[in-house]
């Protein structure tokens, strides 16, 4: 949004803002906050699917010929099944919208990268099937998505500088602008292809996927059994995760050659009347390291709904929680997110090893049953530690782990907290400027529904200052005074109150409100609190203080709000609470009979009416001669005027000489100074408001 450049803080959190603003780790980022839809859906399918109960199970595979479980598993492939390609085309997208080349297609990258990741996942291979493009081919999402986009972007360029472009007579412009992009596509595929040619070449393998997986089981060949083999295994698995990797799949080979055995070992052992010593099984890794899933994310799960602040991030927690209670994590790790992410990375890398350290010392030290029972990885946390090892003290243990993990992650969790405000508060700060150099504009156009980085501030903006409505509106009250100094009234003035950016400026309050359906919703609170305000008001102010309150020409007429009057006044809180409901006369310019009707009611329910910013429009008169308002509000423009145009002391002479005839009140608004409280009193206006007097106060501020 602010196009200057930033200045980052020295050490460690300066390096992490650096790292959070290169276009790798922004496109990723906005890549996979784009694939929530698809994980959110693939996640319930697949927990549908393999929800871990026998009866459960049993009648999904065999009702109507198992067809709930083929319903399930075509949403699960249809979805996770080739999550790498959901992968690459989101993040090329991200990439190429970051560039912002308003030349380059878009999607001439898109075809770029996704021809690429099927080159190196090895789609021409006889036996290529829907595993090659699912999870465990991530690296290669990220590798494609970014790569072969930046290589697009840069030969679209160099053909575009050099004229190697192809064009169609006759065509349309979009017909022409995809021609364009042949020669870099072509070029950008050939590039992947030759890469892809010379890993074969130089291995034994079929493919550059198949060769990184030969890589992995070459290295844990080499690692002697024991403690020091799975705590590499932790380690590796972890940090392939951070960098889009699948680690658990990308190993699970390794997971299979070195670690899946042992579990068999201790059955047999178990069988014939042994003690079962064989600590390190998949379902150990399963039960006591991942648990919630890579990284030990229940963890930081749990950190997160207890001790963050950030809304956006709770509300991730709220919706990431399910799926993380059967160990799928997909969720958090991209929505959060965790890969990428350098503030997160230490704790990610170190909650897995610390559990793994703990579990094994407590197995090692029979403190805790090896693993003697095979289980679901989906298995639940603590049910998942007691059938996995027959005992109390294997859920015992993944407590203890969890506790370990949270106060691990908390401190990187205040940090991401501190770290969002900032970046908001920049966010707000520009937001505010440009609302505020085109509020006119503005007024005629909805702010959320624009498609820039304002719109989508705006928008979130919005949720929150819905979201706390009862609890986020205060309101001040500026007195009014009479010529002789006597305060006779007070107007409530809105104030929203927000957690981060504190006080928001009223009218963007009462636009984001409109613009988001609950105006009305707003403004009936700002009519309770007022009430819940009077004796503090009278107290403050004095026994027969009037109180006026500002409602929308749009709300104020409505069936809802005149309903909600009603009700207040069958529980007797307006009667005598003397309050007066302003709305502008630009307002009252576009009221109707049926309008005019309602708000006779409003009167005959207790309350006064007063018009706000009147400047003698011919509409409002009309109604002025209807004994239809008590009072007059100056607009403020006139007031300000007063000392410089001669006009506006005559306008306002006029319109204090026809309130008298119809024994109005005229209050004028905004002022200032001994010189403009004498020439409206010259002018025939008694009433006032303003910094000459006060300020709006709230009532818990001192006196």
């Amino acid at each position: 949004m602010n196009k200057t450049k930033e200045k980052y803080p020295d050490g460690f959190i300066g390096f992490l803002r650096r790292a959070e603003q290169t276009t790798v780790v922004r496109a990723v980022r906005n890549g996979l906050v784009s694939m929530i839809p698809i994980l959110i859906l693939g996640a319930f399918a697949l927990i549908l699917k393999t929800f871990p109960v026998e009866g459960y199970q049993t009648f999904i595979t065999k009702f109507a010929g198992g067809a709930i479980y083929k319903f399930f598993d075509i949403v699960y492939y249809a979805t996770f099944g080739v999550l790498s390609v959901y992968m690459t085309i989101l993040i090329s997208r991200s990439y190429m919208k970051i560039k912002s080349d308003p030349e380059a297609s878009v999607g001439g990258a898109i075809i770029s990268a996704v021809a690429s990741f099927f080159i190196l996942a090895g789609a021409y291979l006889p036996n290529f099937s829907t595993e090659n493009m699912g999870p465990k081919s991530m690296f290669l999402a990220i590798l494609t998505g970014l790569g072969a986009s930046a290589l697009y972007l840069r030969f679209y360029r160099l053909f575009n500088k050099r004229k190697v472009l192809l064009f169609s007579t006759g065509a349309d412009r979009d017909f022409n602008k995809m021609l364009t992009t042949i020669f870099p596509i072509v070029a950008v595929a050939g590039i992947f292809a030759i890469f892809n040619l010379l890993i074969v070449s130089i291995s034994i393998e079929d493919s550059f996927r198949s060769f990184l997986i030969e890589i992995f089981n070459s290295i844990f060949s080499a690692i002697p059994d024991g403690f020091i083999k799975g705590f590499f295994f932790v380690f590796l698995s972890s940090v392939l995760w951070f960098f889009g990797i699948h680690g658990s799949d990308t190993l699970e080979s390794v997971m299979q050659a070195h670690f899946a055995g042992g579990l068999e070992i201790n059955k047999e052992v178990l069988a014939s009347g042994g003690t079962p010593n064989v600590i390190l099984t998949k379902q150990f890794f399963d039960c006591f390291v991942l648990m919630g899933g890579c990284g030990a994310t229940i963890c930081l799960l749990i950190a997160i709904l207890i001790f963050s602040r950030n809304k956006a991030r709770r509300g991730l927690g709220y919706t990431a929680a399910f799926p993380m209670i059967f160990n799928i994590n997909e969720l958090m790790i991209f929505g959060l997110p965790v890969i990428f992410n350098p503030v997160i990375l230490i704790p990610f890398l170190l909650v897995p090893l610390v559990c793994y350290t703990t579990s094994y010392i407590a197995m090692a030290m029979e403190l805790v049953p090896v693993v003697t029972n095979g289980i679901e990885w989906t298995t639940p946390v603590i049910a998942g530690g007691y059938f996995a090892t027959g005992s109390y003290t294997g859920a015992l243990l993944q407590i203890f782990n969890i506790c370990l993990g949270v106060l691990i992650y908390l401190p990187f969790v205040i940090l991401l907290d501190k770290q969002s405000a900032e970046i908001q508060k920049r966010e707000f700060s520009s937001f505010m400027k440009f609302f505020r150099e085109h509020e006119d504009e503005l007024s005629k156009e909805k702010v959320t529904a624009m498609t820039n980085v304002y719109g989508d501030f705006a928008k979130s903006l919005c949720a929150d200052i819905k979201a706390g409505l009862k609890t986020k509106i205060v309101l001040a009250y500026q007195p009014q005074y009479r010529y002789d100094g006597s305060c006779y009234g007070v107007e409530a003035l809105l104030r929203y109150e927000h957690d981060i950016h504190g006080y928001i400026y009223p009218p963007l309050v009462i636009k984001l409100a409109e613009e988001g359906g609950f105006l009305a919703d707003l403004e009936e609170r700002v009519l309770k609190t007022v009430l819940e305000d009077v004796d503090s008001i009278r107290k403050r102010f004095g026994a027969d203080a009037g109180i006026s309150f500002n409602i929308t020409g749009t709300t104020v007429v409505t069936p809802k709000f005149l309903q909600f009057c009603k009700s207040l006044k069958e529980d007797g809180r307006i009667e005598g609470a003397n309050l007066c409901i302003e709305v502008t006369e630009q307002a009252a310019l576009a009221f109707n009979n049926d309008s005019i009707s309602a708000l006779e009611s409003l009167r005959g329910m207790g309350f006064a009416l007063a018009i706000d910013d009147f400047s003698m429009g011919q509409t409002s008169i009309n109604y002025l001669k209807d004994n239809l308002f008590d009072e007059i509000k100056l607009d403020g423009s006139l007031v300000k005027g007063l000392s410089t145009h001669k006009n506006c002391r005559e306008i306002i002479q006029s319109i204090t000489s026809l309130a008298a005839t119809l024994n109005l009140t005229v209050l004028a608004e905004f002022v200032e100074t001994e010189e403009e409280k004498e020439i409206l009193h010259q002018i025939g206006c008694d009433c006032y408001q303003g910094y000459l007097y006060s300020s709006a106060v709230f009532l818990d501020d001192e006196e």
